[in-house]
């Protein structure tokens, strides 16, 4: 997925901004003094979207691509004119300080680091943003993609662009991961706990074509891998 992030930067057609993107994104430091994840490894959210390994990677790169095709359908449904540029810029960067917020835990799942429970990461990214001399365009963008949760609301077209591509992208991961995880507590698994959403989408998958008997046994089979390390 990395590949197709760099491929995604590269859409970028102003040299300045796109090199500005490219930077934050090998590079996402900050002045507080604050332990980080990889932005590789580091999840989306700890609980409600693409809570698992990769997961913030996953979000970043369909968000962009969702906000590509809105631009596409802007452009040829609606006849109206997208500044690009912003609106890739903007979904590129707009999490990448959750690096700093999320902390693993031994099981394998996630909590709010020290930094996290103190300072969100949209406060973080608009400081950055500033100090790095980005445009105040992509700044809004991103200070604005939480919409009416945020502390402000899009106030661009490119601005609402990425707010509605964040928020279906954050909404198909939350709803598919509830859906499998009713599904697996239905199927006798107390704690549910998924690696991907691939993993969900799979149970989810297994439950229309097997029913809840091959749900279940799939169940047990995840029960016993968990426990012994061995898949049977």
């Amino acid at each position: 997925m990395i590949d197709e992030l760099e491929q995604l930067v590269k859409q970028i057609k102003d040299k300045n901004l796109r090199s500005k993107v490219s930077s934050l994104l090998e590079n996402p430091t900050l002045k507080i003094d604050s332990p980080a994840l990889s932005f590789e490894n580091c999840p989306a959210g700890s609980y409600q979207h693409h809570s698992y390994i990769g997961g913030l990677l996953q979000h970043t790169i369909a968000v962009t691509r969702i906000a590509v095709t809105l631009c596409d359908i802007v452009d040829e449904v609606y006849g109206g004119e997208v500044k690009r540029d912003i609106v890739i810029a903007g979904c590129l960067i707009h999490d990448v300080y959750k690096c700093y917020t999320y902390e693993a835990r031994g099981d394998g799942s996630f909590t709010s680091s020290q930094l996290g429970d103190r300072i969100d990461h949209l406060s973080l990214v608009v400081a950055e943003l500033y100090s790095r001399g980005f445009p105040v365009e992509v700044i809004h963008a991103v200070a604005s993609h939480h919409g009416e949760n945020g502390p402000i609301q899009p106030k661009s077209l490119e601005a609402l662009i990425v707010h509605l591509a964040d928020l279906t992208d954050s909404e198909f991961s939350r709803r598919t991961l509830r859906a499998a995880e009713y599904l697996q507590k239905q199927a006798g698994d107390p704690r549910p706990r998924f690696d991907s959403a691939k993993e969900a989408l799979e149970i989810i998958r297994l439950k229309g074509e097997a029913g809840w008997k091959g749900l279940s046994d799939y169940t047990n089979s995840r029960q016993v891998k968990s426990k012994t390390g061995k898949d049977y």
